[in-house]
């Protein structure tokens, strides 16, 4: 009889080959859909890796992508280490980019640095405060965080509708539903090509890595994570913590907001999230929480949206087969985590009808020895 067991730990290259075994079965699972859609599945994949990494073009816009999920997927790992389970990343970072979208309207021939930290400044309060809703709710009530943080969500895309329709409503659009653009003075500068956020997301996964590594507070949002109880018993004060932690998490998520806003789209749109409030859950969830591996799992993500982007106008497949291709890649990454934290167990056969032979035989011995120990 099979059965799943918990694993009580697992070596690094055990789950380094789970990992890629679930890789290669995903692939080979696309290869037969691409074959019955009369594509050939290797000129595909190499496609792929082209369209994300084949040039110098590809490979900045694939670190474009990577800014927002690197810094979303930071701001959610410290909510998830302390089993707050934030899903609101999608309303923190509009409700960021609203913040700082105030201020670059509000004085757009201000000098560049000094509106940039202003922006940046209101896009971390923005969005620590949006998340600090749900914690507060959760200390106050015991809410449930999930449910909270995503209706919150739906909440900051209506606020942003009423404004784009109207007290922002560009007057100068001729009547189309859009906000004014950024002046210069309020869009992030390029560094190598690319905007500066690369740098911003370099300093914070430092900050981040230093924060829950090496700080008090951070082992105080670990310890929290890992039991209540303890956490009590150690003298944490559990409601402050929690607040502290949520706001960063909230906060960085809104830097990523003030990004998007200010470098990619240039002004406030519903798009300037682009679904990383959601994928950074995911991100976060296989990179197990670590910092420097989020990095690595956020560019390998943008690479796979790069590249799925590509491959619809280089072959010409379709947009919804170029989302179920990530789609059964990400199943099948995701399903492997599973088997990182469970094994298959074959039943003994020594269990007839229910009774252990071998503590049978245990038993036996210990009844043999008694005896012995009598006769002596």
């Amino acid at each position: 009889m099979i059965k799943f067991v918990k694993r009580a730990e697992i070596r690094k290259a055990d789950s380094f080959k789970i990992r890629t075994i679930a890789i290669l079965l995903s692939l080979m699972l696309l290869g037969i859909f691409l074959l019955v859609l009369k594509f050939n599945p290797l000129e595909v994949y190499a496609a792929i890796i082209e369209g994300s990494f084949g040039s110098a073009y590809t490979m900045k816009q694939t670190l474009i992508k990577a800014i927002p999920l690197i810094i979303t997927s930071l701001g959610i790992s410290i909510a998830f280490k302390m089993q707050f389970w934030n899903i609101g990343g999608e309303g923190q970072i509009l409700v960021g980019a609203l913040f700082a979208s105030y201020f670059a309207f509000k004085f757009p021939q201000m000098a560049k640095v000094p509106l940039l930290l202003i922006m940046f400044s209101a896009g971390i309060l923005g969005g620590g405060l949006w998340a600090l809703i749900a914690a507060f709710l959760k200390g106050k009530w015991k809410t449930n965080e999930t449910i909270v943080t995503l209706m919150l969500n739906y909440i900051a895309i209506k606020i942003i509708t009423y404004l784009q329709y109207g007290p922002w409503k560009d007057k100068n659009a001729m009547g189309f539903p859009k906000m004014p653009n950024f002046t210069p003075s309020a869009t992030l500068p390029q560094v190598l090509g690319i905007h500066m956020g690369w740098i911003v997301a370099f300093i914070l996964v430092i900050i981040v890595y230093i924060f829950m590594k090496y700080t008090k507070k951070g082992y105080e949002v670990s310890v929290l994570g890992e039991s209540e109880k303890t956490a009590i018993y150690s003298g944490i004060k559990i409601k402050e913590t929690m607040y502290v932690a949520i706001f960063l998490s909230g906060a960085l998520c809104g830097i990523a907001g003030v990004i998007q806003a200010s470098a990619v789209s240039r002004t406030l749109t519903l798009q300037v999230s682009g679904g990383a409030g959601f994928t950074a859950i995911i991100i976060t969830w296989l990179s197990a929480l670590s910092a420097p591996i989020i990095v690595i799992v956020a560019i390998l993500f943008a690479a796979l949206l790069e590249g799925a982007s590509f491959i619809q106008t280089s072959f010409g497949i379709p947009e919804a087969a170029a989302q179920l291709i990530q789609a059964v890649i990400l199943f099948f990454v995701l399903g492997s985590e599973f088997f990182t934290r469970y094994k298959i167990s074959f039943k003994d056969q020594s269990y007839v009808s229910g009774i252990n032979i071998n503590e049978v035989k245990v038993s036996e011995i210990i009844k043999d020895e008694c005896n012995i120990k009598e006769g002596e």
